[in-house]
């Protein structure tokens, strides 16, 4: 007799995301590992913004520097382990050039009823004023409105952050309120931004996008692959 076992179904890939990459003219936009978020360390200890300035709603980038980096990754780990439906966060390394440039965030709650993201970023100081704010925030922009089909998307900036806010005003955002926070001990006015997808100024190239699943439309709660 010749026993011929049943075929055994493909394990679900456990970690979907880890396979998506977004690509632009100059930019490789991946999901963060840890090899990759060391190189990030690395660009942060070298700095992403003045000593003077506080672009970001936290002062993380204030820490003991001894310690910075094991915060980043603490932080990082902590948004992993908490990923579902409910709620996600996507960080992407953003490479240039073979090297990590900075990281662009994309977050949700309940996305598959409220169909909105929220955006976060920085860039490494050495890699500022090139446009590459610009490009890497319309990937994910792009990504969130033709892929995974969002209805909204919202951003934020400190008062006084000239680079976020002229980036903001080129993607089409409108004003959507002001709220107070205090990174360093003083208030500060946060300006939130909205944008819709018939708002969106488009960039003239097109995005390549790898590795959308189902596995991973399903953990996101988005629209399935085409």
């Amino acid at each position: 007799m010749t026993w011929h076992p049943a075929p055994i179904d493909p394990v679900p890939d456990p970690w979907p995301q880890w396979g998506l990459s977004l690509r632009t003219p100059r930019l490789s936009l991946l999901p963060d590992d840890d090899a990759g978020l060391l190189e990030l360390v690395r660009l942060v200890h070298r700095g992403v913004h003045p000593a003077e300035a506080m672009p970001f709603q936290v002062a993380w980038s204030d820490a003991d520097p001894r310690y910075v980096g094991r915060g980043m990754l603490q932080h990082f780990w902590s948004q992993r382990a908490v990923v579902s439906p409910e709620l996600w966060s996507l960080h992407f390394l953003v490479w240039f050039d073979g090297c990590v440039a900075g990281v662009q965030s994309m977050t949700a709650e309940r996305f598959g009823v409220l169909r909105e993201v929220e955006t976060g970023s920085y860039l490494g100081r050495e890699y500022q004023g090139r446009g590459l704010g610009t490009e890497m925030r319309a990937a994910v922009l792009t990504f969130a409105f033709d892929v995974l089909g969002a209805v909204t998307a919202r951003s934020a900036h400190l008062g006084d952050d000239g680079a976020s806010a002229r980036v903001s005003r080129r993607l089409g955002y409108s004003d959507d309120g002001t709220a107070l926070v205090a990174p360093r001990g003083e208030p500060v006015t946060v300006r939130r931004l909205l944008l819709r997808p018939e708002d969106f100024v488009r960039p003239e190239w097109e995005l390549d996008v790898t590795g959308y699943t189902p596995e991973l439309a399903g953990l996101l709660a988005a629209d399935p692959p085409a």
